[in-house]
């Protein structure tokens, strides 16, 4: 029998390789885990932490813990720093007392500027986390700086952002903060690495005059509007009445909680609580109204509280502000 020849070896060859199992093992199968987007913003339910808000794995909005109880519930859930954007001075001993690091980065109830986004957003992606950031109660400032620097550090999405503010119940006339939250985008790497900031423990606020000056410029953007009927002026759309009401109401607030306050005789503090209480009145009353003129009765009431309020303000400044604080330069 001959040799076969070459192409006889080649047909032998092709059809043994046609026989032949050719399939390649598969690998195990991979977990694969979700992007951090495809997280959802929950709400907890916790004995000490006013409107508890997850907007991200590693990071919570929330209130002022109430007491020791609110800061082991932080350590419990892992918090290593707690992020401050309320303009009350933060408890820092309580904080260290469960080994939480404390940051003070306080922002207004009319919006979140620039800079001060782009500090939330360094702070929750370098600092050890989770963090919480916190405010007073929890529902308007500190879910909108959590939604703001999770949307900058590239956490959730920029449509994600008002969700976030919905499910901690911010309220609508907070239109500085819903604008706040709207606007954000995400940033690279590079441009986080390259924003120089400090993370202090406590930051330097305003002293009692500055914060008085500003009620102030609020104040008088509110006699605006009563002029107007208690409208939006047409010479001034950006002043919504509720919105400004609810600043004016706000700056008392703020200022019966400086802790400046308490080296004050007690009738100081009386005034801004009375103040505080008009001004609550005046946000409930202008709410009740909606976007249509009040009628005479309604707008009486209105031009009232405002009275009430401005009566309360010159004495202030008559007994406090005048003869004992030193006014920043014009």
């Amino acid at each position: 029998m001959s040799n076969p020849t070459l192409a006889s070896w080649l047909v032998v060859a092709s059809l043994l390789l046609m026989g032949c199992d050719r399939t390649q093992p598969k690998e195990p199968a991979k977990t694969v885990q979700p992007p951090a987007s495809a997280f959802r913003p929950i709400r907890h339910e916790a004995i000490a932490l006013p409107n508890l808000v997850q907007a991200h794995p590693r990071v919570y909005s929330g209130g002022q813990p109430h007491g020791a109880e609110g800061f082991r519930e932080l350590r419990e859930l892992g918090v290593k720093t707690i992020i401050s954007v309320d303009g009350a001075t933060p408890d820092v001993a309580a904080a260290r007392a469960e080994a939480i690091a404390c940051v003070h980065l306080p922002v207004g109830y009319n919006g979140i500027d620039r800079i001060r986004a782009l500090e939330l957003a360094k702070a929750i992606r370098e600092l050890p986390g989770p963090v919480y950031l916190q405010c007073h109660h929890g529902k308007h400032r500190s879910p909108t700086a959590a939604a703001v620097a999770c949307v900058g550090a590239g956490l959730i999405e920029p449509g994600e952002a008002p969700a976030l503010l919905k499910l901690a119940g911010t309220g609508e006339n907070y239109l500085g903060l819903h604008r706040a939250a709207a606007e954000p985008q995400p940033l690279s790497p590079e441009q986080l690495a390259g924003i120089s900031c400090e993370f202090p423990e406590v930051a330097q606020l305003p002293d009692l005059a500055e914060a008085m000056v500003e009620l102030d410029h609020r104040f008088e953007r509110l006699g605006i509007i009563a002029e107007a009927g208690w409208v939006t002026p047409p010479d001034h759309p950006d002043l919504s009445p509720a919105h400004e009401a609810l600043l004016v109401s706000e700056s008392f607030a703020e200022l019966i909680r400086n802790q400046a306050a308490d080296t004050h005789p007690a009738e100081y503090r009386e005034v801004m609580v009375e103040s505080n209480k008009h001004a609550l009145e005046l946000v409930t009353a202008i709410g009740s109204v909606g976007s249509e003129p009040p009628d005479e009765d309604t707008r009486r009431k209105l031009d009232g509280l405002r009275s009430a309020i401005a009566e309360r303000c010159k004495s202030c400044h008559q007994n406090w502000r005048d003869n004992q604080f030193v006014l920043p330069p014009p």
